[in-house]
């Protein structure tokens, strides 16, 4: 058994993931829909490999002779696929079968088939992948990712600056003084503190509030208006005791009417090793935090204002 035997025997035994996909080529073989759709599903998630040939039990039935052109199906896939994708194939000799092993790259960007289709791969309650819709709603979040945008520092343009609270800011640069941050925000101005932070952005010629800047700086009712789906939830971990923190924890508690998490208000009095900050955005840096403050609440305020899922 040679390499790229040995390798196949490997993912049939392994079954399907979310990287790995087995396809049917019997029946009259696998329609060229259906092979570009599982491209992009692959694309759309994590990359890997189909292996065409195989069934979904992982037996191997081997291709049909159209298949066997691995340049025209490579050419087929990228011109079927927008933007194209580019993809390398492989014919597989096992067990007296021929296999095509398809790499799918990982797509820096959203990708469709040229029909229109937009598919991403996920587990299925039972465990098994599958591959479903991948909704407008959910681009952010794919984007987000990969780095290609932070939706945190999307502007918020029906807003203006003076929107914002300006009392916030005073205590972000109280919170700079308390726990040692980079002292040199200090020295700003308020207009150049803020965007420093990424709290505020210019906008043809107007300062605009950013999401995180909302968050950080906006009145209750304000966020309410502008971030609708906003919910918060602190959660505390590996707390020890320490009266230092309680006023930082009421000041984020303060805007949520979720402060009844909290069971024991006893606990507000505890230096806190880590916090979450939860609401139903993707996930993303919001601010550079990290300049701020040097204790552990620079890692929990990061965490505080980073949206998650």
């Amino acid at each position: 058994m040679d390499a790229n035997e040995h390798e196949v025997k490997t993912l049939l035994d392994r079954g399907e993931t979310l990287t790995v996909e087995f396809k049917s080529d019997t029946k009259g073989g696998l329609p060229d829909r259906d092979l570009v759709a599982a491209v992009v599903a692959m694309a759309n998630t994590d990359g890997g490999l189909i292996l065409l040939g195989v069934e979904d039990d992982g037996s191997v039935t081997g291709i049909q002779s159209r298949h066997e052109d691995t340049m025209g199906l490579n050419a087929l896939i990228a011109n079927r696929t927008s933007p194209s994708v580019a993809v390398s194939t492989e014919l597989i000799e096992y067990d007296g079968k021929k296999i095509l092993r398809i790499t799918v790259p990982k797509s820096q960007s959203i990708v469709s088939s040229t029909e229109g289709l937009v598919l991403r791969r996920r587990h299925m309650a039972s465990g098994r992948p599958e591959a479903v819709p991948f909704y407008p709603h959910e681009f952010v979040q794919r984007q987000s990712a990969l780095g290609l945008i932070d939706p945190s520092a999307m502007p918020l343009v029906s807003l203006s600056a003076k929107d914002l609270n300006p009392l916030e800011r005073q205590r972000i640069r109280e919170a700079i003084r308390r726990y040692r941050g980079d002292t040199s925000l200090l020295l700003l101005a308020d207009d150049e503190l803020d965007g420093a932070l990424g709290l505020v952005t210019t906008v043809e010629g107007v300062r605009r509030p950013t999401v995180a800047g909302l968050l950080l700086m906006g009145q209750e009712e304000v966020i309410r208006q502008h971030v609708p789906p906003t919910k918060w939830r602190f959660r505390f971990w590996k707390a020890q005791r320490s009266a230092s923190t309680n006023s930082c924890a009421n000041r984020f508690c303060k805007r949520s009417k979720k402060s009844s998490c909290f069971s024991n208000p006893g606990s507000l009095s505890r230096k806190f090793r880590s916090v979450c900050f939860e609401c139903p955005f993707p996930i993303s840096t919001a601010v550079p935090f990290g300049k701020v403050l040097s204790t552990p609440w620079s890692i929990a305020i990061t965490h505080v204002w980073a949206p998650c899922m």
